[in-house]
């Protein structure tokens, strides 16, 4: 039975995915204080439900169960009922996943809880069919007035549970950083990868930014051309693939099939940020002209659909959106018929079709096509008698013809809060993206952006918020948005040479080790000691689609370490990664950020500081080689920064290489510093 037109609680919120909740007959509430002290008052057990606003599995729940108004009256009845955005609070979702995870083995989204009134959890999994979830909630709230006993006694072990995932001691044994334990983790990584697909074996496939960045600089250091190859096939069959929008550029999250072929077609900044990074990275090391072109589409496809007028970059957009019936379908959007690509083309369908598979390889389900590539633009031109210049002509206008037809459709629903830690994420792009391609447009971007963060979610005191919208900050920030920004504005520092960016990052680095670090173990919990206490305070140490929080920040005292010639900052940089390192040896994939600092501390690092009145002009020669073991520093006037003072000379302009502590005679050249490095 379908939903009469409601409203709740989650009426007054402002993120897109509880509003979309918000008239439903569940009585939701979001997450607070309030909230919590009704559940514990009236004793009532806690639904707590997770998901976001891009998410297809979440949309398909709340149209089979939150709309009914049979499911609604057993939620409402016996339970009080949260709704959490991911997005907004992922220090809650962080801990249910862990409960989830621990009762069935696997977890995802939509995810779905059930808590003792104190927030300890006893059931839970991700979706459910509408009878399997009426059922489960009967049968608890049966149990809950019949035997609350047992439900508290397993609450207790599985609580327990939860906290011993995060004990993670100090490592206190020596640990020789080796280039023999970088080669064993990658042999032992390459049993699941696909070398003729890439990416992971099997399906679905997500693309890892994190992982393929620490690949291609460790192929590349160890002369390793099989994991190169395997690099190249990964990025080149994403770039071909349906997962990236041929048509308006960008990434979905991932490809429900082993060819990267159909995606979930949300499209999640975050994503969307380190692939950029990432091929901008690979352009550097290969000069394949298609990771540039991929760089360009989605930064402009970012520009496009993600960027406000006042330089933030909004969450996602959804992967459903209004078919030619008014009916929210799953890619709609972007999917072709052939009947409409021949309207459309007319004479160069046929090309279009070989170019773009409009055949068996690229059907997806209903007559709908999901484009994707095969072969590179000289292949594809030789075998079809095509000049190359003439195909590349006639695939923008393709493009610029489809893209037009596609506009009048209905577009996908725009999440449009500003999420800290992803804005720095996209931040870090245009910074990379502006050093590698020299494009002032992206480093103008860069700049507009890291200028909304400082005024619009640094505050007074020195803390980030987490989350904009409406033009007002929320949520006191997690360690992912200070490791994500410190990290962001070193990149946007060695772009521009503004030491302000370094200052804020290190301002932000003791922030950290104010409210964050535990003493005892050398590692950063994820929430701030100022924030309301959950049922277990976290310390995130894998690396995900986003690395590690604690990662990014090891990286980030490794690198400010060198700026500020900081000996606690780099001593806690090292044990930090010795306190993981056993399961990086074991787990290369999860651990991949971690490796890349594991390369800094292993391959030789180098400091290259460049002073005079040419400094900027010299940096941008050298941002055209590929050196991932360095940092930057320049300065056209004098400079108190530590790698640069008492360097600068008013009428030449001087390269100087160091490394370890010890630097090399002053150069003059590229060419001539570019020897002392190698």
């Amino acid at each position: 039975m379908k939903a009469q037109q409601h409203t709740n609680e989650l009426i007054h919120e402002s993120s897109p995915y509880l509003l979309q909740h918000a008239h439903n007959p569940v009585n939701w509430v979001a997450w607070n204080t309030k909230s919590l002290q009704t559940a514990v008052r009236e004793n009532k057990l806690l639904i707590i439900s997770i998901g976001y606003a891009a998410c297809h599995w979440c949309h398909v729940m709340e149209q089979e169960s939150f709309e009914n108004e049979d499911v609604a009256e057993v939620m409402n009845k016996h339970f009080l009922n949260i709704k959490v955005d991911r997005e907004e609070r992922p220090d809650i979702d962080q801990i249910y996943m862990n409960a989830v995870q621990l009762m069935t083995g696997k977890g995802g989204w939509p995810l779905n809880c059930v808590a003792l009134p104190d927030g300890r959890p006893i059931w839970g999994g991700t979706y459910f069919r509408k009878e399997q979830w009426i059922n489960a909630l009967n049968q608890l709230a049966k149990l809950f007035r019949e035997n609350p006993n047992q439900l508290i006694e397993y609450a207790d072990k599985l609580t327990q549970g939860i906290k011993n995932l995060d004990i993670l001691p100090i490592n206190s044994e020596k640990v020789p950083f080796s280039k023999k334990t970088l080669e064993k983790v990658v042999n032992n990584w390459e049993k699941n990868m696909d070398f003729t697909l890439g990416g992971r074996i099997g399906a679905p496939k997500f693309p890892m930014p994190g992982n393929y960045i620490f690949l291609l600089r460790y192929a590349i250091s160890a002369n390793n051309s099989k994991i190169v190859n395997f690099v190249n096939t990964t990025l080149t069959k994403m770039a071909f693939g349906g997962i990236f929008d041929q048509i308006g550029g960008g990434f979905a999250r991932y490809s429900v099939d082993k060819k990267w072929h159909v995606p979930h077609f949300e499209k999640m900044l975050y994503d969307n940020a380190q692939l950029v990074s990432l091929y901008a990275e690979a352009y550097l090391a290969t000069k394949n002209v298609l990771y540039k072109n991929t760089v360009y589409e989605t930064l402009k496809f970012v520009k496009n659909e993600l960027t406000s007028k006042e330089g933030a970059f909004y969450a996602s957009l959804d992967a459903d959106s209004l078919n030619s019936k008014e009916k929210l379908e799953e890619g709609a959007f972007y999917v072709w018929k052939k009947n409409e690509l021949k309207t459309i083309l007319k004479n160069d369908f046929e090309l279009f079709s070989k170019y773009y598979n409009i055949n068996a390889y690229g059907f997806w389900e209903h007559d709908n096509y999901v484009l994707i590539k095969t072969n590179n633009d000289t292949q594809f031109a030789n075998e079809n008698n095509v000049a190359e210049d003439e195909l590349i002509t006639k695939v923008t206008e393709w493009k610029n013809k489809l893209l037009k037809e596609r506009n009048k459709r209905s577009k996908p629903r725009l999440d449009d809060k500003i999420v800290t830690s992803w804005n720095a994420l996209m931040l870090k792009a245009y910074s990379k993206a502006y050093s590698v391609f020299n494009e002032s447009d992206f480093l103008d971007i860069a700049i507009k952006n890291a200028t909304f963060l400082v005024a619009k979610l640094l505050k007074e005191n020195g803390n980030l918020h987490h989350s904009y919208k409406n033009g007002k900050s929320t949520i006191n920030g997690y360690l992912e948005d200070y490791a994500t920004v410190i990290d962001a504005f070193i990149a946007l520092y060695q772009a521009t040479g503004k030491e302000k960016w370094l200052h804020i990052s290190k301002q932000l680095t003791d922030y950290c080790f104010d409210h964050f670090f535990e003493s005892s173990n050398s590692m950063f919990y994820f929430t701030s000691n100022k924030d309301e206490a959950l049922i277990t305070r976290k310390f995130e140490t894998e690396d995900n689609v986003i690395p590690a929080s604690n990662s990014i920040m090891a990286k980030n005292l490794f690198k400010l370490s060198h700026y500020f010639a900081n000996s606690y900052y780099l001593k806690t940089s090292e044990q930090m990664l010795k306190n993981v390192i056993e399961n990086a040896k074991k787990y290369g994939a999860a651990y991949s950020n971690w490796l890349q600092l594991y390369m800094y501390f292993t391959n030789n690092f180098h400091e290259i500081a460049i002073t005079g009145v040419k400094a900027k002009e010299k940096l941008n020669t050298l941002n055209k080689h590929y050196l991932p073991n360095k940092i930057t520093a320049f300065c056209e006037q004098k400079s108190n920064l530590p790698l640069l003072k008492d360097r600068f000379s008013e009428n030449k302009t001087q390269i100087y290489v160091c490394e370890k502590g010890g630097c090399k005679l002053p150069v003059k050249t590229i060419k001539e510093a570019l020897k002392q490095i190698k």
